[in-house]
């Protein structure tokens, strides 16, 4: 097999894509490089509005260390790509308020990753890869959409309902200052 300029880009787009993934999901499911772990990262995620917390700190952390590790292999691509890229959606809405830029910690990161996940499920692994090993078991042109459309569809479920969650926050909050009240309050 002759290695082109091809394959050898992506090899190296989706390990080091898969590399940041997995990375940042251990340190949600293990406590790794400086991480908080699953019992910290459900606390964060109940205060950003991601309910229940554990369920969350879990969904995402597997999303994305399940997700760049599959990546990083070349393995079932278009489910890897899909759901990495459904929880860097889950996680540009929380950084959305701060605008785009990274260093506001802005949406700049989770969008970029988001879309080279979802880049690679729609162009595949390329000949160095498990999928190619394995004949594109895994990878079937009918996967792609499917892939992305079950993920886009449960994202917009759990993103929907955190913004509603949100949303009923506000207007407690706003509801409570024109009565001089704290929500809850009675």
């Amino acid at each position: 097999m002759c290695v082109d300029r091809h394959d050898l880009g992506l090899l190296l787009l989706r390990t080091g894509t898969g590399g940041v993934l997995m990375a940042h999901g251990a340190q949600k499911l293990f406590g790794w490089f400086g991480g908080a772990g699953v019992e910290g990262t459900a606390a964060f995620m109940e205060s950003v509005s991601y309910v229940p917390g554990r369920a969350s700190a879990v969904a995402s952390g597997v999303a994305e260390a399940g997700g760049g590790a599959l990546l990083a292999l070349g393995l079932a691509t278009p489910a890897a790509g899909a759901a990495a890229a459904g929880g860097m959606a889950g996680a540009a809405a929380v950084h959305a308020p701060n605008g785009f830029f990274n260093q506001t910690g802005g949406l700049e990161l989770p969008v970029t990753v988001g879309l080279v996940a979802t880049s690679l499920a729609v162009m595949g692994p390329g000949r160095l890869s498990l999928d190619h090993v394995l004949g594109h078991t895994l990878n079937r042109g009918w996967m792609v959409p499917a892939a992305l459309a079950c993920v886009s569809a449960a994202t917009a479920v759990v993103v929907g309902a955190r913004q509603r969650r949100l949303n009923a926050s506000k207007t407690a909050e706003a509801t409570a200052d024109d009565t001089g009240e704290a929500p809850g309050d009675e």
